[in-house]
């Protein structure tokens, strides 16, 4: 049976404003960048698991080999996932590297949305709204970035 999981502990003060997300946002991108990559190389090895599980004529080796590998990517995944919790950082989507930053925007608990690939934290969505919620930041948040 596995022990309970520690609680991540909190390494910066919550909520975010636009400007302190996108001044995370370097620390942020690299590990959301190592997150997507396991994540790609964890799906390859589960695919090789399959493979190697079900034709008879592979070393049984060779499929423990592919487990193994995909128990270290779950360990490196979960890694990255307690790293972003520590910074109050919340994962939506493991494959395209969607995270939201809890914030407030006009007295309002909101959620300031970045992606993977995008350069900066310019958008913003409700907290109940999801990424199909997802707006663009008013131009007077925006100007507090520099």
């Amino acid at each position: 049976m596995n022990a309970p999981r520690p609680t991540p502990v909190l390494k910066v003060p919550l909520p975010y404003t636009a400007a302190q997300a996108n001044r995370a946002l370097p620390l942020v991108r690299r590990i959301v960048a190592d997150l997507v990559s396991h994540v790609r190389h964890w799906e390859e090895a589960v695919r090789q698991v399959e493979l190697t599980s079900h034709d008879n004529t592979l070393e049984n080796a060779e499929s423990e080999r592919w487990q193994r590998e995909t128990q270290r990517l779950a360990a490196e995944i979960d890694g990255r996932v307690r790293e972003l919790a520590e910074l109050g950082v919340v994962v939506k989507a493991l494959d395209t590297g969607l995270v939201d930053f809890p914030g407030t925007l006009d007295g309002r608990e909101v959620y300031f949305c970045w992606m993977l690939g995008e350069s900066a934290v310019t958008h913003w969505h409700d907290r109940d709204a999801g990424f199909a919620g997802r707006q663009p930041l008013p131009l007077d948040a925006l100007a507090t970035l520099g």
